[in-house]
């Protein structure tokens, strides 16, 4: 294997075609992404592995490839379909339970695959944050099914997170289904018969009204009402061609009939319209009978709901967390700065040019007095008699330059993103305040897990259709544009504390951060987003179209590139996000700061297009 060859290619191979084997099926498409994994009937995109191969990559990229293939191989989707109940929660309950009947008959059949799916799981319940949860209302119920199910069927042992989750639960489901799950065993070879046991399942919990109607039965109703479409075929053939007959003997009758019914509908139209139009009519000064129609929540998508936004809040970093934690927490964050002592001065530089702060300078020449033009000694030697030329700098007008770093933090960035995150904040930050350059540092998520406040508003009303956004957002300042670095840099440790790391709503910050930017005064705006990729909140996609919160965020980028108050570019952590943003990077590890990335980072500042992609390219071919 040559040098330039990526050590994680044989891996990557091998995995894939073991996949392929596990799923039984040797066309299947394997493929390997930043983006989330997720499966199709025909393809599989499983987690990256970089060219490090660190033990949690290869370990989590083996367990979603055999989680995938034992799906691929055990479930059969026409029957899924035929059973899946109708409502959210119920829903919910019978898609865990279904993922972890297909992982527990795999790992019977091939009990390697279980260690590997152990390891998928820990990793996804450490995302999650399911291991600081201490009440079972903040776990989520379907999660902690679906981990019963395989704990009972393999007898092993799960994960902390996940195990947590289920401990939490347990008992309640116990107690409810108990009775049920005694026949777990008879019914985990067979889909259908596993498909009954879950709807009984979720019956036992209280959440029948949501499984819809029973599919078995159903089918023997449709058998009886064939057999009776038989018997009365005759008698109602014979009805509807005493009808045509009829029809054909009075002709003209039926024609008159028909003529005299529309013109009495044209005229009972015509009178509604005369009413209304009377009534549309208002002497002049008085206001209309209705109100107008309340502003649409986002600017950019005028369809985009929101069910309320009672419980959003938008807060200052210091209000979180005691000046204590906040402190320690800083003191946490410098330690995985320690690195990056000279990336600040190196940085510096490149921004100072880019962004045209205190560097547009011009001179006026031919001066008595000043700094001494060395262009023009020539002058000097070839006659003395020449007097000096002096030349002084002349002040000039700049264009003022404002920057906002809008961070990601939801659960997904947990542990190394959000550290990464949280040091490309302080570098720029502080880079920015040596040139000049007022910067302002934001942060989005959620203030609950599964939607909080609003959830169980909605829940309270009756469980509205389409509620649109269905979860408390929480919008963090942690540094305002004119506050100086030195009072918000503890501000940035709020990111390492435990619990405040949730869901994230992208669309909504980013136009939140877009409205700070536009009543800023400064005559350059330079917006920059740092994230993982996605808008991911469940509560929301769980009663809204799948693609709900990721076409707002698309919406909104439309509209921040259109109106063009404001320059928009982004720093993916571990997750490309170029499919949103134009000018994007994306960054694995802090080293690429001190390293590479540190020389072409200044490029996404660049207002020459061309220079800003020569720029990202470098930075991509230093990333691999």
């Amino acid at each position: 294997m040559s040098q330039n060859d990526n050590p994680a290619e044989p891996f990557k191979k091998a995995l894939a075609e073991a996949t392929r084997v596990l799923a039984d099926d040797r066309e299947l498409g394997v493929t390997f992404s930043v983006d989330p994994p997720g499966q199709t009937e025909e393809q599989l995109r499983l987690p990256q592995v970089t060219r490090r191969m660190t033990r949690d990559e290869v370990l989590l990229a083996r367990g979603t490839a055999d989680a995938f293939a034992l799906r691929h191989r055990y479930h059969d989707a026409a029957t899924h379909r035929r059973y899946a109940p109708q409502g959210e929660m119920a829903r919910d309950l019978y898609e865990a339970m279904e993922t972890a009947r297909c992982e527990a008959v795999g790992a019977r059949v091939m009990p390697g695959t279980a260690k590997n799916i152990d390891a998928k799981i820990g990793v996804e319940a450490a995302r999650r944050g399911y291991a600081e949860i201490s009440e079972a209302k903040g776990a989520p119920l379907a999660a902690a099914a679906g981990y019963l199910i395989r704990h009972l069927a393999t007898g092993r042992d799960l994960p902390p997170g996940a195990s947590n989750v289920m401990d939490l639960w347990r008992g309640y489901i116990e107690e409810q289904a108990g009775g049920t799950l005694a026949g777990l065993e008879e019914t985990l070879a067979d889909q259908s018969a596993f498909a009954r046991f879950a709807r009984k399942i979720i019956e036992d919990l209280g959440y029948g009204d949501q499984l819809g109607d029973d599919p078995d039965e159903s089918d023997e109703g449709e058998d009886d009402a064939e057999e009776g479409q038989d018997e009365d075929g005759s008698e109602s053939q014979g009805d509807e061609q005493q009808d045509q007959d009829d029809a054909e003997a009075a002709p003209d009758s039926t024609q008159e009939e028909q003529q005299d019914a529309a013109e009495a509908q044209v005229s009972a139209e015509g009178l509604a319209d005369a009413e209304m139009g009377e009534d549309a009519e208002l002497p002049d000064g008085e206001a209309p009978l209705e109100p107008p129609p309340p502003a649409s929540i986002s600017e950019a998508d005028p369809n985009y709901e929101v069910f309320t936004t009672e419980f959003d809040e938008e807060v200052a970093a210091q209000d979180l967390a005691e000046p204590v934690e906040l402190e320690r927490l800083r003191a946490y964050l410098d330690q995985q700065l320690e690195p990056l002592k000279g990336a600040v001065s190196r940085l510096a530089n490149k921004l100072q040019r880019r962004l045209q702060a205190q560097q547009n300078r011009s001179w006026e020449f031919d001066r008595e007095e000043g700094i001494l033009d060395a262009g023009r000694l020539a002058r000097v030697v070839a006659n003395p008699t020449t007097p000096l030329s002096f030349k002084v700098e002349k002040d000039t007008e700049f264009r003022d330059t404002v920057v906002t770093l809008l961070l990601d933090n939801s659960g997904s960035m947990r542990g190394r993103p959000i550290s990464i995150a949280a040091i490309c904040a302080d570098v720029l930050a502080r880079t920015l305040e040596r040139c000049q350059v007022k910067c302002e540092i934001l942060g989005f998520t959620t203030r609950a897990w599964k939607g909080g406040l609003s959830r169980e508003k909605w829940l309270s009303e009756g469980r509205p259709q389409l509620p649109g956004r269905l979860n408390d957002l929480r919008h963090i300042v942690y540094k305002p544009a004119d506050a100086p670095w030195r009072r918000a840099r503890n501000n940035l440790g709020l990111m390492m504390k435990e619990g405040l790391l949730k869901e994230n709503i992208d669309g909504e910050a980013l136009e939140w951060a877009h409205r700070r930017m536009a009543g800023r005064p400064e005559a350059r705006k330079i917006l920059m987003v740092i994230s993982d990729g996605a808008p991911v909140d469940d509560s929301t996609l769980s009663v809204n179209p799948a693609n709900y919160l990721e076409k707002h965020l698309r919406d909104v980028i439309a509209m921040v590139e259109r109106k063009k108050l404001v320059e928009l570019v982004a720093i993916g952590i571990g997750h490309d996000v170029t499919r949103y943003y134009d000018r994007a990077v994306t960054i694995t590890d802090v080293d690429q700061l001190a390293g590479a990335i540190t020389e072409q980072l200044a490029g996404l500042f660049d207002k020459d297009p061309k220079r800003a992609r020569a720029a990202i390219r470098g930075i991509a071919r230093a990333a691999r």
